[in-house]
């Protein structure tokens, strides 16, 4: 029976993992090695290559109401994007409302966690923590480890020839990134393309003398921003769009896609993707089309080779007098402390059993929590992962046998291994993983069944975004705040737009009463569909 259980990292998915730990009756210590919460939202300046956090002007790329706690909305007065800084306050707000502080043991370092030598019997852990220069041995029923995937930066420069001892100029990884003053007047090269590398082109472009960024994969750009100005995340990730991609043929569903990108810019036209591209990600930015379009960015290959004081690229061209070559290569990540023979059981989130459980284990007494990459909200996902697991270490929800946990993680790992800089490519779907592990918990929501006792909010969680709350109206964990959260969530988003109002919007309501009307035959055929024949695989 678990009763003490060590969560390692105060963080996004530690603070949640704590909390829930909490609603299980479970008794949880969390180990912090800083000295606040946050994670990698908590800026700071320290260049400590142990500490990872956000840059000085990150901007949340998910909505608020897309990315929030499922029982705990954000101020309706925030904004939809938000500062990193909000962000972080934010998580001040749910630690002080669920009271998780007192359980979190901070400036402590975890150096090990080892099974204990009745492991197989017990499923118990031996962890040693560090504080202040003194070593502790503690005992725990269960470990959940919340140290994310932003651990230990990608630095490949093995692939780029000549940079180490040849090219004359700065090097340096984005993990080292603050801010713009380093870079004022400098010729700047950005290797990699993903939403970091484009957010910081983009801000270097403001200061810089000249910003080249190079891209080894073609890439769609969306803007945060989308129909009628609301935000993209809420108007895209819905159910309806869900069941669509799940009725439609995957090539019809990826070009509309790729036409919905063209509509913003041709992306063809700006060397970025075309239609016919197979190798392809994502990123969120608003401002580099209009970059690349004024010329304040160039787009470039992949770099072959570096020179003294010049970058040669894969299509023969060069760019001399390159200053500084700012690295945006990602991250992989390490669990040092972890024994090595738990360690080696898993290289990467796939090896795990729904991205969560080494499946080889005696007893699932170990979770990794928050290292899933979805394209939605990873906060999201670790509150989905932290209510699963502490349901099973509480004992009212089991694992499947190991036979089949690992015929599971067979299906779903692809046989060739990624480059770590790929990782876009192994997103998987918000909806369809949420959904899932929703409905190992029981805390799925059934469309189907709320169409015949409250077809206004079935409509809501068909046809609007599909927010947290959702999650929130049955099973284990309801709350009672869900249905009217889901029902006003468009109101929160429009709140702290309101600050200048230009005219009255209440034909908006009877438009929807409408539209809702005309949805009901769609909504009772896609919900019959989807409980017939669920869709329940993802890779």
């Amino acid at each position: 029976m678990v009763r003490r259980v060590a969560v390692i990292g105060a963080g996004v998915s530690g603070l949640v993992s704590t909390k829930c730990c909490l609603d299980e009756g479970l008794e949880p210590t969390c180990f912090e090695r800083s000295e606040d919460i946050g994670g990698v939202w908590h800026y700071t300046d320290s260049t400590d290559s142990r500490r990872v956090s956000v840059y000085q002007s990150v901007i949340t790329n998910t909505s608020k109401e897309m990315s929030c706690f499922s029982d705990f909305p954000y101020p309706e007065d925030f904004p939809s994007y938000l500062h990193h800084s909000l962000v972080l306050e934010y998580f001040r707000m749910y630690a002080q409302h669920f009271d998780l502080l007192q359980h979190i043991r901070f400036k402590t370092t975890v150096l090990s966690v080892r099974k204990h030598p009745d492991f197989a019997t017990s499923g118990q852990w031996e962890v040693v923590t560090e504080i202040g220069g003194v070593q502790e041995l503690h005992i725990f029923d269960a470990v959940m480890v919340c140290t994310g995937h932003y651990q230990e930066p990608y630095f490949p420069l093995a692939s780029f020839p000549g940079i180490n001892n040849r090219f004359k100029g700065q090097y340096l990884h984005s993990q080292e990134y603050k801010d713009v003053e380093a870079f004022r007047g400098k010729r700047v090269l950005v290797v990699g393309i993903g939403n970091t590398g484009g957010d910081l082109a983009v801000e270097l472009s403001r200061v810089a003398a000249k910003v080249y960024l190079s891209a080894r994969s073609s890439t769609w750009v969306f803007s945060r921003v989308s129909y009628h100005g609301f935000p993209f995340d809420m108007v895209h990730t819905t159910r309806f769009n869900h069941f669509l991609e799940w009725l439609l043929p995957s090539a019809l569903m990826k070009r509309i896609k790729f036409r919905k990108f063209n509509s913003w810019f041709n992306h063809e036209n700006y060397g970025l993707a075309s239609i016919k591209s197979s190798n392809f990600k994502i990123i969120v930015n608003d401002e580099l089309p209009f970059c690349l379009l004024s010329g304040t960015i160039v787009l470039k290959p992949k770099v072959k080779e570096f020179t003294e004081s010049s970058a040669v690229f894969e299509d023969g061209t060069n760019e001399d007098n390159i200053d500084v070559v700012l690295f945006a290569t990602g991250y992989i990540f390490t669990f040092p402390f972890l024994e090595e023979s738990v360690r080696s059981l898993f290289d990467d989130n796939r090896s795990l059993y729904k991205r969560i459980f080494p499946p080889q284990l005696e007893k699932p007494t170990l979770a990794i929590i928050g290292l899933v990459q979805l394209t939605g909200s990873v906060m999201v996902g670790s509150e989905m992962q932290a209510r699963w697991v502490t349901g099973i270490f509480a004992g009212w929800n089991k694992l499947p046998p190991t036979s089949t946990m690992m015929a599971d993680v067979l299906k779903k790992k692809p046989p060739v291994k990624r480059h770590p800089s790929e990782t876009e490519n192994l997103k998987i779907s918000f909806i369809s993983y949420i959904d899932e592990i929703a409905s190992c918990t029981g805390i799925k929501p059934s469309v189907l069944r709320l169409l015949l006792t409250d077809p206004q909010l079935a409509l809501a969680i068909f046809f609007g975004p599909c927010t947290p709350y959702q999650y929130r109206l049955v099973g284990r964990g309801k709350w009672s705040g869900a249905r009217d959260a889901i029902l006003t969530q468009w109101q929160r988003t429009l709140k702290p737009l309101r600050t200048r109002v230009v005219d009255d919007f209440s034909n908006s309501s009877s438009s929807w009463h409408w539209l809702c009307l005309l949805a009901l035959p769609v909504a009772l055929t896609a919900g019959f569909l989807l409980s017939k024949y669920p869709r329940t695989g993802w890779s």
